[in-house]
Parts: structure tokens; sequence; C-alpha cells
């Protein structure tokens, strides 16, 4: 059996092509890459980091879990009064998600350049904000709230919603600028105001990836929420600072078990909404 003319054609056309580099792209290439490993190696000579004591280090490590946060006092995370901390820290990363949420869908619309009300002072102001917010990271935040309002969940709260709106915006504007201008435009021509262009003609082209984003960014947030305590925001943080500064090692060990299991437990969660989403596209 013999193959057609078109099909030897199209086999042909899609046979691999080899090419090789040729000057100047060849040495800007090795260049690069010869320019990355000085860097590297400047930066370790520079720094003075004693790589001798890299590997010896696991071993260390071993050692000290083994000696000192080993077993974890389990007991010691059941307990009501630290489960009541827990509670306390989810709730932080909920409220934080969503009231960044809810600020970052009007702030991606505005930091959105082809939907933006006025690209010359309202895009600029909305991007300000959003890079604000993503600039400073959510620790240096709560540092600063508790400064300011003290110890407790309220400082807590505003921080970590001060970071979702940043992390948030400047995904939902990404995700407005990158729309299908057709259908805007169609509903521009009727007359249809500024709120019912968006309502309309961007909400459901983006519904799937602010879905999306908005579970990623819970997921996040409750990342953040079960350390900023340490820094005087309360919840599952503050325990663990408190026995960290009394040097009670096994209680250490068993705060941190409890943290992984819930951002595991969150992360498991987060994919299947994230895959129930990816169904209803």
């Amino acid at each position: 059996m013999t193959m057609g003319n078109s099909d030897h054609i199209g086999a042909v056309a899609v046979a691999p092509q080899w090419r090789r580099f040729r000057f100047p792209a060849s040495l800007i290439r090795y260049g690069v890459v010869l320019g990355v490993f000085l860097l590297l190696g400047y930066s370790i000579e520079y720094l003075e980091i004693p790589l001798e004591r890299l590997f010896p280090m696991f071993g260390k490590i071993g050692h000290l879990v083994t000696d000192r946060y080993y077993p974890a006092d389990i007991d010691y995370i059941l307990d009501a009064t630290y489960l009541g901390s827990v509670v306390d820290t989810i709730q932080m990363a909920y409220l934080s998600a969503l009231f960044g949420l809810l600020i970052s869908v009007p702030l991606g619309w505005f930091a959105s350049y082809n939907m933006t009300p006025h690209r010359r002072f309202v895009y600029p102001l909305a991007r300000l904000v959003t890079m604000l917010g993503r600039a400073v990271h959510e620790m240096i935040w709560t540092i600063l709230f508790v400064s300011i309002l003290g110890f407790g969940m309220l400082p807590g709260v505003l921080a970590l919603t001060v970071f979702c709106t940043g992390f948030a915006a400047k995904l939902f504007a990404e995700e407005i600028e990158a729309i299908d201008m057709g259908p805007v435009e169609a509903i521009k021509a009727t007359g249809a105001s500024l709120f019912q262009v968006f309502v309309y003609g961007v909400i459901p082209q983006v519904r799937v990836a602010f879905t999306g984003i908005a579970i990623y960014t819970w997921d996040v947030a409750f990342r953040a929420a079960t350390v900023v305590g340490f820094f005087g925001a309360g919840g599952m943080g503050w325990y663990l600072k408190r026995n960290v500064q009394q040097i009670e090692t096994e209680r250490v060990a068993a705060i941190l078990l409890s943290i992984v299991v819930l951002v595991l437990l969150s992360e498991v969660v987060s994919a299947w909404a994230r895959a129930k989403v990816a169904k209803s596209k």
C-alpha cells in the first residue's frame, strides 16, 4: 500500500527541522549562560557562604528532630483552647479572603487597561493600589497594623485583606485585559452604561477565571493566616510563638504538624473546587 501524494506532502511538512545557533546568536546565548554562572560564583564568594557546611546540615537536622522535637505533644493540639485558635485562624482567613475579593473585583476593573473608566487617572491609581498590596509582605502588614491597633484578630484580618486585595486584583485585571472586545463593543453600541458593560460584557467572559482566582486567593490567605499570629495577630501563630519562646519543642512540633495537616486539607479542598470549576467551562 503506497502513500498518496497529499499524505506524503503532509508527512514531509511535519518532519522536524534541525537548526543551529549562528553568530551572533550563539555568542549571546553562551555569554548569558557564562554570565549566570559567574554571577552565581561571585555571589557565593561575596556572601561568604560556607558550602562545606551544606551536606552535614542534614544529619544535624535529623539529630535535632529526634532529640528535641520527637515525640510531638499531640495532646496539646487536641486541647479545646488550641482548637479554638484553629477556628479563629480559619475565620481570619475566610474574612480576609472575602473582603479582599470584594475589593478586588472593582479594583481589577479599574486596573485593566482596556476596560478602565479613565486611562489617565483611574488606571494608574488602581495599578498603584494593586502594586502596594503586593509589594509589602503580609507579615510586614501584620506588624504595621499590630503596632497601630494592638494585638488581636483585627490587625491580622486587615493585613491579609490588603494582601488578598493586591494579589487577586492583579490577576483579575490580567484576565479582563485578555477578553474578547467584540461583545463589549456591541453592548456599548446599545448605549449601556459602564457598569452595564462590565456586568453583561465582561463578567460572563471571566466568570470561570474569577472563580478559580477566588479559590486560589482563599488557599493563599489560609496559608498566611496560620503564621501571622506569630507577629501578634492571634490564632495558631500566637501559640507557635509562645511555645517557641518557652522552648517547648515537643509542643512546637505538634503545632507545626497541625499547620501542615491543615494546609494539606486546604490544598485538597482547593484542588477539588478548582476541578469542579474547570469542568463547568
